[in-house]
């Protein structure tokens, strides 16, 4: 099999079993749809026109110069979304590149992509990520953070909140990521009812490729795949 037959299969294998996690919810209407972004940090182009041409629609990446290299010669229409921590200095790069930014961990970097959309003309489609887990080695605004953060988001103009980013532990049981995936689903329900006035509460960005079926069945509407549909990253790629 070629690989851009394999990367067709494993595409297909995950649809399965997001839309398996999907009849197993239990709080989460089954109906509610999955979108999901192929991660192709440190894969190749030649695999994303593969996994493209096979059906997918959204590309995560996790580097702001790896995805502005990456488009140069992709030759594919595409939705991007910037999943990994975004550093200031690369606020006008990503906000030229990104539909959606998934990693705003502070009101500064809120700020900053706010001015930086307001240059270009654009309003900048952004989730909030939140450390639930409160984990030290992961970016993200704790809980009781949030609020503050909500409203001092609501007041810039040129950026659109558009939900949440979560990212689990990596526990030897991924059982356990189940109740942190829950309470999650439950803070996104809570800001939706009462959504700000400048926002659009739509996504609730949360599971990989180890734990994305409970995240689905716990009520991600976007779950980031990479390894199982592309394999073990190519760390010497140099891009």
């Amino acid at each position: 099999m070629s690989d851009d037959m394999m990367i067709g299969t494993r595409i297909q294998e995950v649809h399965a079993a997001i839309e398996a996690a999907r009849t197993r919810r239990t709080h989460v209407p089954a109906e509610a749809p999955v979108e999901l972004i192929a991660v192709t940090k440190n894969h190749p182009v030649e695999a994303m026109q593969a996994a493209i041409d096979a059906g997918i629609m959204n590309i995560g990446e996790n580097r702001v110069q790896e995805a502005l290299d990456k488009a140069q010669t992709l030759e594919r229409e595409v939705k991007w979304h910037l999943i990994g921590h975004l550093q200031r200095n690369k606020v006008k790069h990503a906000v030229r590149q990104f539909d959606l930014i998934h990693s705003v961990d502070s009101v500064r970097l809120a700020q900053e992509i706010d001015k930086a959309a307001e240059k270009f003309g654009k309003v900048q489609n952004i989730l909030v990520q939140v450390n639930l887990a409160r984990e030290e080695s992961k970016s993200g605004v704790y809980r009781e953070e949030l609020d503050d953060v909500l409203a001092e988001i609501e007041v810039l103009r040129a950026i659109r909140l558009q939900g949440f980013m979560c990212i689990a532990p990596n526990y030897d049981d991924v059982e356990e990521c189940r109740p942190l995936f829950r309470a999650m689903y439950e803070l996104f329900r809570q800001v939706k009812e009462r959504e700000p006035r400048t926002a659009d509460i739509r996504y609730l960005s949360m599971g990989m490729t180890h734990d994305y079926e409970i995240a689905v069945e716990e009520g991600a509407n976007l779950v980031r795949v990479g390894t199982a549909i592309f394999g073990v990253r190519q760390y010497a790629l140099g891009v």
